[in-house]
């Protein structure tokens, strides 16, 4: 049955959709030995050999689902031509080739999912689907109420308003305070950028949970295999913003 070129790339896990269209796009997809850019196109797996990066794309590969605890200095992608380390570098004895769900900055930590599930990669990051992400934050002086609640109700970035966020206070001073934000957009620095705009530089970030799934006690640079149950709490819409 003929499908999208760019679907069948990601269900066999080689990207997000978003991410296999980049790949078309970048003339590194061939069918039968001819490199396509041509986008949309409908394509049979079962009669055609298709090839990702060289790769052979098959759809028989299980679903894999990884929670890293991602250090500062480590980029959220596959390949880096500068030679700085990947994600990737940090995950060992994962039986699926597998990509970050999403992005965290070079300078951020915390949680980062990982999975070769391109369908499930499209919920997770596409804002229709609302998956909040929570981060915690520690920034130069002490917003008030006000600032707080601009960055509550949304704030124009870059030509575009930012969907309402969710502020909690955890301490402050006048030199620094730590706030856990809640956001469920994914715009590249978008934490830092929301309180750079109200006057307050982020001096450390970290992300702490994917809906309802919490990083917990993970060690930094360690991952964990996600179960069912951990699915599920990704897309609970339950969120640890205002637990004790």
């Amino acid at each position: 049955m003929e499908e999208r070129l760019q679907k069948i790339i990601a269900r066999a896990g080689f990207s997000s959709r978003r991410g296999a269209e980049e790949l078309i796009r970048q003339g590194k997809v061939a069918i039968d030995g001819k490199v396509v850019t041509e986008m949309g196109l409908q394509v049979d797996p079962a009669l055609h050999r298709i090839e990702c990066n060289g790769s052979l794309v098959t759809q028989e590969e299980k679903k894999v689902y990884i929670l890293l605890n991602k250090p500062t200095g480590y980029l959220s992608t596959l390949s880096d031509p500068q030679g700085r380390p990947i994600v990737t570098d940090l995950i060992d004895g994962v039986p699926a080739r597998v990509f970050p769900v999403g992005r965290l900055d070079f300078d951020t930590e915390g949680a980062l999912i990982l999975s070769n599930d391109g369908e499930f990669s499209q919920q997770v990051l596409h804002p229709s689907f609302e998956i909040n992400k929570t981060y915690v934050a520690v920034v130069s002086g002490n917003p008030d109420r006000k600032k707080i609640a601009a960055l509550e109700n949304g704030i124009e970035l870059e030509g575009r308003r930012t969907w309402p966020a969710r502020i909690k206070v955890i301490s402050a001073s006048s030199r620094q305070s730590t706030l856990k934000i809640v956001i469920h957009e994914g715009r590249k620095r978008q934490v830092r950028k929301m309180f750079a705009a109200v006057g307050h530089r982020v001096l450390a970030l970290e992300r702490v949970a994917y809906g309802g799934l919490e990083l917990g006690d993970l060690p930094r640079g360690r991952y964990r295999f996600l179960s069912r149950k951990d699915l599920d709490l990704i897309f609970s819409g339950k969120n640890p913003l205002y637990r004790d």
